[in-house]
């Protein structure tokens, strides 16, 4: 069942009484549910990562749908956890047919039934000076400082144990 509708404890409780098998997710397209999976791997390892970042968010749905989607709201939340600032009603809903045709490429045979999402985020890396890595190097004295004072297994460590850590300043 594929659904970000409905009342969620419901569901789940009817289907556990039920006592049958089931997959119950907010999404069910594969790549989408990936990518999501591939978010939360990242905000949870990497938290604060992006801060400092833009972000945009577009999102077209049938007309009928009044609400924001579940996937732009799991996104937005991924995004959010790196760090991002980015609010929910900052996304940019196209409900008009016409411009979901025009701007987002909606063919008009779907503009019924359709859900495109499109999501802009621009990883841009451009070093002027030395300071960044200076402060990873401070970043990463300050996280052996912490696996000293623990007592933690001496061993190499690198950056992306640092990054695991949250230790983002």
């Amino acid at each position: 069942m594929g659904t970000t509708g409905g009342d969620r404890e419901r569901v789940y409780k009817t289907v556990k009484d039920s006592n049958v098998y089931a997959v119950i997710s907010p999404q069910m397209g594969k790549q989408v549910v990936a990518f999501l999976a591939a978010m939360e791997i990242m905000a949870e390892q990497f938290p604060g990562a992006f801060s400092g970042y833009s972000l945009q968010v577009m999102e077209s749905h049938q007309a009928s749908k009044l609400d924001i989607s579940g996937t732009a709201k799991a996104v937005i939340s991924c995004f959010q956890k790196l760090g991002v600032s980015f609010e929910l009603d900052q996304i940019q809903q196209i409900q008009d047919p016409k411009q979901q045709f025009e701007m987002v490429g909606v063919l008009e045979e779907y503009l019924n039934g359709h859900a495109f999402h499109i999501v802009s985020f621009e990883f841009q890396h451009n070093v002027c000076g030395r300071s960044i890595y200076a402060e990873g190097t401070v970043d990463a004295t300050i996280f052996l400082a912490k696996k000293i004072q623990s007592g933690a297994e001496q061993r190499i460590y690198n950056m992306i144990d640092v990054l695991r850590e949250g230790n983002m300043r």
